[in-house]
């Protein structure tokens, strides 16, 4: 999708859906996972949210801004893995993951695809997902919204919904924070009915119906609207700065619409 009048892509709409995501949590660490989450977290860096921490993914807190993928150009400090632990467990922050499956209750599936006995296929397992889901904010990126991922159900539970955590007891549900899901057709949360997945804005240029065609369960719609395009800065920053290669149309290609 791009604007005759504007060229905004759906990447740079994503990309500042993802900063919009992070906007409002202060002084947080922002752990991305995967080339928009960065993208939109380091957007979020310099527009909206200032005080984001952030890192480069593997051992490193960045004192500057660097664009995505490329050496870290000022470091601030050092995390190395086992420490990462302690901020899962203890810290501020907020992640974004990816998700081979969401389903109608905001539970993600990263693990297998089939039944737990016997899968049909092996994914990258549950890894940090329940860790995450229950002790900070967490946050899902989807490049390819279909039927296939936004299921009734997920197949195996890696990272755990507000209605289960609530399920599991208070040690569950004292920190579950699903906040934002992200994917190429819109933006979505967990505040539907008992907690479900609820349509906060589409695109530009795709249509409630659309999204709904692509989900496997019913929707909660009412009161969506349309995912605001990035300002003329935040354009700038991604096509200038942070992504002058265009590695972000590698997930979300310029001929989407």
């Amino acid at each position: 999708m791009s604007s005759s009048t504007t060229g905004v892509t759906r990447a740079d709409v994503c990309a500042a859906a993802v900063a919009d995501a992070f906007k409002d949590d202060g002084e947080i660490f922002a752990s991305p996972m995967g080339t928009m989450p960065m993208l939109g977290v380091r957007l979020a860096k310099l527009t909206s949210n200032p005080d984001l921490v952030i890192s480069d993914g593997e051992s490193l807190f960045l004192g500057g801004v660097p664009p995505i993928f490329a050496k870290a150009d000022v470091v601030e400090g050092w995390i190395p893995f086992r420490r990462v632990f302690d901020v899962v467990a203890y810290g501020k922050r907020h992640v974004m993951m990816g998700a081979t499956q969401v389903d109608r209750d905001g539970n993600q599936n990263i693990s297998a695809i089939g039944s737990f006995a016997r899968p049909k296929r092996q994914l990258l397992g549950s890894r940090g997902a329940p860790g995450n889901t229950v002790n900070n904010r967490t946050s899902y990126w989807v490049p390819r919204h279909n039927p296939r991922v936004f299921v009734e159900q997920v197949d195996i539970v890696s990272g755990v919904g507000p209605k289960r955590a609530a399920a599991a007891g208070p040690g569950a549900t004292r920190f579950n924070d699903i906040h934002r899901i992200v994917s190429n057709l819109g933006v979505f949360d967990v505040g539907g009915p008992d907690h479900t997945v609820r349509l906060l804005s589409a695109h530009p240029g795709v249509s409630v119906e659309q999204i709904q065609e692509a989900t496997g369960f019913e929707l909660d719609v009412a009161g969506a609207g349309v995912t605001r395009e990035p300002t003329l800065e935040e354009l700038v920053i991604i096509r200038e700065v942070l992504d002058p290669k265009g590695i972000r149309f590698k997930e979300v290609p310029q001929e989407d619409a």
